[in-house]
């Protein structure tokens, strides 16, 4: 099997409505529970906006610690899963699923190496 990671890409703007979080909220509760039972679901997590994050560049002079995203972009990284999977089709099958059950963009990328 190799792992794939499966990036949940989200517009910046306003978080939706609640009633509207709750659903996918729903949706991603069965997803996982059908990767876990699949034996393919390894980890997920959601992000806090990208505005919390924090960069950290190596120079020769010391590490240059700055506010905010890597980049900046309409679009930013809002979550994650990672799957097992033993072949890119199957990862794209559960990518297929995840996008359906948050209404966003999703890459799919390998790990490198087998496990």
């Amino acid at each position: 099997m190799v792992q794939y990671l499966l990036s949940v890409y989200q517009p910046d703007g306003p978080t939706p409505d609640p009633a509207v979080l709750d659903e996918i909220s729903r949706k991603l509760d069965v997803l996982n529970d059908e990767m876990r039972a699949a034996g393919s679901w390894v980890f997920a997590g959601g992000l806090h906006p990208a505005a919390s994050a924090t960069v950290v560049r190596h120079k020769e002079s010391g590490p240059l610690i700055t506010d905010g995203p890597y980049v900046e972009g309409k679009e930013h990284l809002g979550g994650f899963t990672i799957v097992d999977a033993p072949d890119l089709d199957a990862a794209l099958s559960w990518a297929t699923k995840l996008a359906a059950a948050t209404t966003l963009p999703i890459e799919v990328r390998p790990f490198h190496g087998e496990r």
